[in-house]
């Protein structure tokens, strides 16, 4: 019917007739049937008639001369057998259809090679009966090789009673079961079946392909399917034209087919399936089902690792860039002290020796002048305060580009050197407190701190307005703390982010070198405060005193010329 409703070339109706051939008990019986259906159809027009089953083809055969005997018929869903034979005439044509209970007897063998017992299944109706007789002549072959039962005169329950305790090694066949021993009716496929399968202890194998999906594992089976389709095809030619005679009767051959969730249910391997064998009901595959959907999360998954593997190779570039950066920023600071303390130490051992020597001449050269030349004393004297001021200033200019004190006496000395000279030439009174000596402060760390407190000083002078700034230099729970801080006007963070100068950026550079926390604490009209943390080292080792001896002549000597002594520490010496 599927395959003649979208005939657009044709309009179709049906007329459904069920016949239950299985109560004609005699030709009586029959002839009321037929009389019956001439009533009812003897004034419609009928093109085509399609018999299907053994009983509906032997029907329409026995009255050929008064049964529509006009019109064609289609038949199909029977063997020749079970129709009896029947002489059709030249007005039939259709397919018959192959028993072949022997080939699912030697599949089931293929897939159970164990086996010993065959037990044949079947009902206590004529057609049930008539079914029998081929499976007892195509199974005839086996009785010698295998133990062949038929249970077909059975009540219901004591057929389901036998298939509980089946011994083992044994297989089912079973044919039809209509009606049992005690009369009671059943429909074949869809409840007689399954109360046997359910029960039996061993795996069923069946003639038709109407019982896959009903408990029947399968077998070389009937394909009832097919015969639907070759009738369609059937009535399809007659209704455009054809007559019965120019389409030959088919033979079609029973098929291999399969109920994969019974052969999950007996552990029957698909591999020995005869070949070219239908697999019926197989559930998809986890991958079948969800093929998408895990391609979706795979390629979601591949593209996550990817940028993960992206993002991780670019924060190594940034780690190996910021790592070069520091590395350049070190070397930078480092080659600016090394100038620095190159010209420092050209100004203090070359100029500055040299203005000493000038002074020291000047001063012999004056005291050769004789007293009556006023003039010329006076100018002389003029030309030496020259040369000592000139001497004090390279003096201080050398210690401001590197501070021989913080070198040779430590962070604590070079520190307190410089505010104390910072005091006296910008104005602002600086006061240093500190708890402790600079041991454990390696060079690098203390140039760096020095370097801090520099700028900062120079930060209250040029910005802060300030008259008083406090340098503190304290250790803080094992840590070395570093704060310049002044009472000034302040500034407002936020106004200044983005807007911080070279001095500002020098010195976080400076902490960032050494591994330092620096921080900036200001509020308008409240003062700023520069910290800076730095984790303790270890001491370092004491210098012996021959090696500061000389060092602290010369720092005397250095704060001498700072008062504007040196001619005269010089010349008593």
């Amino acid at each position: 019917m599927s395959a003649l409703s979208p005939d657009r070339g044709q309009q179709v109706e049906f007329y459904l007739q069920s016949l239950d051939t299985t109560a004609f008990a005699d030709q009586a019986s029959e002839q009321k049937a037929e009389d019956a259906l001439f009533q009812q159809y003897r004034d419609r027009k009928i093109d085509v008639i399609v018999v299907m089953g053994p009983r509906p083809i032997a029907f329409a055969s026995h009255f050929p001369k008064t049964f529509f005997p006009d019109v064609p018929v289609v038949f199909g869903g029977s063997t020749r057998e079970q129709a009896g034979n029947s002489h059709l005439d030249s007005r039939f044509t259709g397919s018959w259809m192959t028993l072949e209970p022997a080939r699912t007897l030697d599949a089931a063998l293929k897939l159970l090679p164990q086996t010993e017992h065959v037990v044949v299944v079947g009902g206590s109706s004529t057609f049930d009966k008539s079914l029998e007789v081929p499976v007892r002549l195509a199974l005839a072959p086996y009785a010698g090789e295998l133990d062949i039962r038929y249970l077909t005169d059975l009540t219901m329950t004591d057929l389901l009673q036998r298939v509980r305790h089946l011994p083992s090694r044994t297989v089912i066949l079973y044919t039809t079961l209509f009606r049992d021993a005690a009369g009671n009716e059943f429909v074949n496929a869809t409840t007689a079946l399954p109360m046997v399968s359910e029960a039996a202890d061993a795996p069923v194998f069946g003639i038709s392909d109407t019982y896959l999906g009903h408990g029947a594992v399968g077998g070389c089976v009937l394909n009832f399917a097919e015969q639907g389709k070759i009738a369609a095809k059937t009535v399809l030619e007659i209704l455009r034209g054809k007559s019965p005679r120019q389409i030959p009767i088919q033979v079609s051959p029973s098929v291999y087919m399969f109920d994969w969730k019974q052969l999950q249910r007996w552990g029957l391997s698909e591999r020995n399936l005869p070949p070219g064998s239908i697999v019926l009901f197989r559930e998809p595959t986890v991958w079948q089902r969800a093929k998408w959907i895990i391609l979706v999360c795979v390629l979601v998954f591949v593209g996550l690792v990817s940028l993960a593997g992206y993002l991780l190779l670019n924060r190594r570039k940034l780690r190996l860039a910021r790592d070069e950066h520091i590395r350049l920023s070190g070397m930078l600071i480092s080659a600016q002290e090394e100038e620095r303390k190159r010209l420092a130490s050209e100004l203090h051992d070359d100029f500055s020796q040299r203005l000493a020597l000038l002074s020291l001449g000047l001063e012999t050269a004056a005291e050769a002048v004789p007293p009556s030349a006023q003039e010329a004393h006076e100018q002389l004297h003029e030309l030496i305060n020259s040369a000592s001021e000139l001497g004090a200033d390279l003096h201080t200019l050398s210690h401001r580009l590197h501070s021989a004190t913080l070198e040779r006496l430590g962070l604590v000395a070079g520190i307190g050197a410089f505010c104390k000279e910072f005091s006296s030439q910008q104005g602002v009174q600086v006061a240093l407190t500190h708890n402790g000596g600079s041991d454990g402060v390696s060079p690098d760390v203390a140039l760096c701190l020095f370097r801090i407190v520099q700028e900062g000083l120079r930060n209250v002078k040029k910005h802060s307005g300030a008259s008083k700034a406090r340098v503190a230099l304290e250790h803080v729970d094992g840590n070395l703390h570093l704060s310049v801080s002044d009472d000034g006007v302040g500034f407002d963070m936020e106004d200044a982010e983005g807007r911080q100068g070279l001095g500002l950026f020098s010195m976080q550079e400076r902490a960032r070198l050494i591994g330092a926390r620096f921080e900036i604490h200001s509020r308008p009209q409240e003062g700023t405060c520069i910290d800076v943390w730095v984790r303790q080292q270890q001491p370092a080792k004491s210098k012996s005193p021959e090696m500061i001896e000389q060092p602290a002549v010369q720092e005397v000597l250095n704060e001498s010329m700072e008062n504007g002594q040196c001619q005269t520490s010089v010349h008593k010496s």
